[in-house]
C-alpha cells in the first residue's frame, strides 16, 4: 500500500523537482498526485513500497537541512547586497496595487470594529 511521503502544497517547483531527483537517484519508487483541475485535492509525493519510508524520510531530512542552509545563504548575499525586497520596494514597484490592499485592509478592520461596537460584545 502506498504511503503519504511529502505534501507539494505551497512547495516552490525546484525544491519539488530536486526532491523527485533525489528519490529516482536512490532508487525508491514514488508517485506523484496533482491538486487537481479546481485545486482542491492534494499535491503530493507518494512511496509505492512502506518499507522505504525510513530510508526516504531520512534523505528528506538531509536533503532539507542543506536547502535551509543555502536558502539562507542565498538571502543574506541579497540582502548584504541591497537586492532582497522590502515593503518599500513592494509599494515603489506597484504603488497603486500596493495602495488598493493597504484600503481593502483598513476597510475590512473598519467594518469589523464597526459591527462588534453595534452589537456590544
Amino acid at each position: 500500500m502506498s504511503k503519504l511521503l511529502f505534501s507539494l502544497r505551497g512547495v516552490p517547483d525546484d525544491e519539488a523537482s530536486e526532491i523527485k531527483e533525489l528519490l529516482d537517484i536512490n532508487e525508491l519508487d514514488f508517485y506523484e498526485t496533482s491538486a487537481g483541475n479546481w485545486g482542491v485535492s492534494m499535491p503530493a509525493l507518494w512511496l509505492v513500497n512502506n518499507d522505504d519510508y525510513g530510508k526516504a524520510q531520512s534523505l528528506l531530512n538531509e536533503y532539507h537541512q542543506k536547502r535551509a542552509v543555502l536558502q539562507r545563504q542565498i538571502y543574506d548575499q541579497l540582502k548584504k547586497e541591497g537586492k532582497n525586497k522590502g515593503i518599500k520596494d513592494v509599494f515603489l514597484q506597484k504603488p497603486f496595487r500596493f495602495m488598493i490592499y493597504i484600503g481593502g485592509v483598513v476597510f475590512i478592520f473598519y467594518i469589523s470594529i464597526k459591527l462588534l461596537l453595534e452589537i456590544g460584545l
